[in-house]
């Protein structure tokens, strides 16, 4: 009988090594390499050998038609809106978030709004106890929800009742880290008992016709915790961002085969669970001052929904000759570069003064559109002069400080006039093909094509524009 061997794995990035080290020389994570029992190889096609009677698969051309697939609603607009529409039958979902971010509380309102409407849905917790899930179904006012509980981390038991389970709609595991195959000698976590799990859930999932979702964790990173491809066989990833400090939660997805990536879906925690924010330019508003330096409104774009959020920037004198830049929720790279382009090209003296920027409200901007607005908040500081309460900037710039094009500007325009903002100060338009760009009933535009005609608007302590 052979001897059972032994390998060394990586809990990062699922490097194998021949024996422990310290440090994994692939990823360069420290303290993540696990011993775990080598898989017995099984027969295999590298010698040519084809049995006889094997079946072919079967090729068809390109120009097919076929109909979208159908979705069903789990009654969480936010959740839905995310997902493309719904759920879609026999589709692997991955929710992952920090602790505590609101991960199994949002999926335990989604489970139970699909049970009430005469859905059959099976939660599985790894971590909690049945009457942990209880507790929580009565704070939030579920409990008449005919949802089905178990508790268990033995994939063999959860496998055999899935398999013996009939029409049913979703399965919430809760999460994947804490499954455990018997016939691996790993502990629960790791990534072969990750990778195995997930690929047992998710042909589960796929013979019966069900949705799973599997709930991850995340590394202090904000990565998700085990092997990356894990990504790759789901159909959809989803992060569940937030910040304790805030009352508001984000549904952002990364990964979507049935839908539109990084969308996102907004949601307010509350001491009844998680409620729907079906507004949240109005939500991230809704503490503005106006006439105050070191504000400005930016137009946003999140996936498909136009998202208005407030840019806000502090200036204070260091003389010290080493000034800070400090930013939450925007690119600190972009920050440097935009103060080097105010500065440069406009004159705007921003090198002896500590920056402090912030998005306020929480909500995390990725897109190169918000430089004008980052501009506009920078110079207003700079020069203490408020800008126009009633104007919202959008715009991206480059390093010679024009201005350039962003896409989807018409739906900015259109949540900046449903909000009741009189002007947009965006890029100079630039005509392509028969269509160009009006502006709403309401709404004047204000085009820029260099931010010197930016500075310009502020009073003249922002320094005379270079020439």
């Amino acid at each position: 009988m052979a001897k059972p061997t032994t390998r060394y794995v990586c809990q990062e990035c699922a490097a194998i090594t021949p024996k422990w080290a310290g440090k994994c020389e692939t990823c360069n994570a420290w303290n993540s390499i696990v011993e775990e029992a080598a898989p017995t190889a099984g027969p295999g096609l590298a010698k040519g050998v084809l049995k006889s009677g094997t079946s072919k698969i079967q090729f068809v051309d390109l120009a097919g038609s076929a109909e979208p697939p159908p979705r069903v609603p789990t009654g969480i607009a936010e959740f839905d809106r995310v997902l493309g529409g719904g759920l879609v039958a026999g589709s692997a979902l991955l929710v992952a978030g920090d602790p505590g971010i609101g991960k199994s509380t949002l999926l335990l309102q989604a489970a139970a709004s699909l049970a009430k409407a005469g859905k059959r849905v099976l939660y599985i917790s790894g971590e909690e106890a049945i009457e942990q899930i209880r507790l929580r179904a009565r704070r939030l006012g579920l409990t008449d929800a005919a949802l089905e509980l178990a508790a268990s981390i033995n994939l063999r038991e959860i496998a055999a009742s899935l398999e013996a389970a009939e029409n049913v709609t979703m399965v919430v595991i809760d999460s994947i880290q804490t499954m455990w195959m018997d016939s691996l000698d790993s502990a629960p976590g790791t990534v072969s008992q990750v990778r195995a799990s997930s690929f047992e859930l998710i042909r589960l999932a796929k013979t019966k016709g069900f949705s799973v979702v599997l709930v991850g964790h995340v590394t202090k990173e904000g990565a998700i915790a085990g092997p990356r491809v894990l990504e790759h066989m789901v159909d959809a990833v989803l992060y569940f961002e937030g910040d304790r400090g805030h009352q508001f939660r984000i549904l952002r997805g990364v990964k979507n085969r049935f839908g539109a990536t990084d969308e996102i879906g907004v949601f307010e925690m509350t001491d009844r669970g998680l409620a729907e924010v079906t507004n949240p330019s109005a939500l991230f508003l809704a503490e503005r001052r106006g006439h105050i330096s070191g504000s400005a409104v930016f137009a946003g774009l999140e996936g498909t929904r136009p998202v208005l959020v407030e840019i806000q920037c502090l200036l204070a004198p260091n003389p010290g000759g080493s000034p800070r830049r400090s930013v939450i929720g925007w690119d600190s790279g972009r920050l440097g570069m935009l103060l080097a382009v105010l500065e440069t090209r406009c004159g705007v003296r921003l090198n002896t003064m500590d920056v402090y920027l912030n998005v306020a409200g929480g909500l995390r901007v990725t897109e190169p559109a918000a430089d004008l607005a980052v501009a506009a908040a920078l110079t207003s500081a700079a020069t203490d002069t408020p800008t126009d309460p009633g104007s919202v900037y959008f715009g991206e710039v480059g390093l010679s400080g024009e201005v350039r094009q962003v896409a989807q500007a018409d739906a900015r325009l259109k949540e900046a006039q449903k909000l009741g903002f009189e002007t947009a100060c965006l890029p100079r338009r630039v005509a392509r093909g028969n269509a160009r760009l009006s502006a709403p009933d309401g709404l004047t535009l204000r085009e820029i094509g260099h931010l010197t005609d930016l500075v310009s608007g502020f009073a003249p302590k922002a320094g005379k524009p270079s020439a």
